[in-house]
């Protein structure tokens, strides 16, 4: 059964998530841990929980989800997965992180070209992969229909939906995306943004201003 921690990393307050099992092993998504603290922090559970990462699972590859990328490479040698579109947005953030004043080192190794449909085992345990692109290019979410809970990006927030307003986002895109991908979900599935508190498709399907 999974479990989830979660961190805020950086200036942007990106959430970070780790989720693992009773195999010891461990999936790090979307890794923000910027200065050197936060990587010590994400270490130190990932060393005192007796975790071993066996995935490196980016949903998608603006700047503030990318930061820790390279370190989680470096330190436990792990080949990023991600969406084949993601590539020239990852390939960008450097230079985005200097605009911000957040400059950064990038990674550079191997990759796994994630797309819909695609299953994501670690022991028992799954995350089914779901395209859903607007925010960015070839954002992905992560789904686990057994547990009911999705690690959604910065596709749905509580209250909110994501950005389109960067290079090759789409309003109409996301909100297709939102409407065939996540609203399709059981009202009850959690969903883990990458900013902000938790929330359900539920609640999203009655408050949410941007989807009335």
């Amino acid at each position: 059964m999974w479990q989830i921690k979660s961190f805020v990393f950086s200036a942007v307050q990106e959430n970070t998530y780790v989720l693992y099992n009773e195999t010891g092993g461990c999936a790090i998504i979307d890794p923000g841990c910027y200065d050197d603290d936060e990587k010590t922090r994400l270490n130190q559970f990932i060393s005192k929980s007796g975790l071993t990462p066996q995935m490196l699972l980016n949903t998608h590859c603006h700047l503030d989800h990318v930061f820790g990328n390279k370190y989680v490479n470096d330190t436990w040698g792990l080949t990023l997965q991600l969406h084949q579109k993601e590539k020239p947005v990852l390939d960008f953030a450097p230079a985005s992180g200097l605009m911000w004043g957040l400059p950064f080192d990038n990674y550079q190794g191997d990759m796994i070209w994630l797309k819909e449909g695609d299953t994501i085992h670690l022991g028992d345990d799954e995350l089914i992969v779901l395209e859903a692109p607007g925010h960015s290019p070839g954002h992905i979410c992560f789904y686990c229909k057994k547990q009911g809970f999705v690690i959604g990006g910065d596709v749905l927030f509580k209250g909110s939906i994501g950005r389109t307003d960067l290079p090759g986002g789409n309003h109409e895109t996301l909100l297709k995306s939102i409407r065939t991908k996540l609203l399709v979900l059981p009202d009850e599935t959690v969903v883990y943004s990458g900013h902000g508190p938790a929330t359900t498709i539920g609640d999203e399907k009655l408050y949410n201003p941007f989807l009335s």
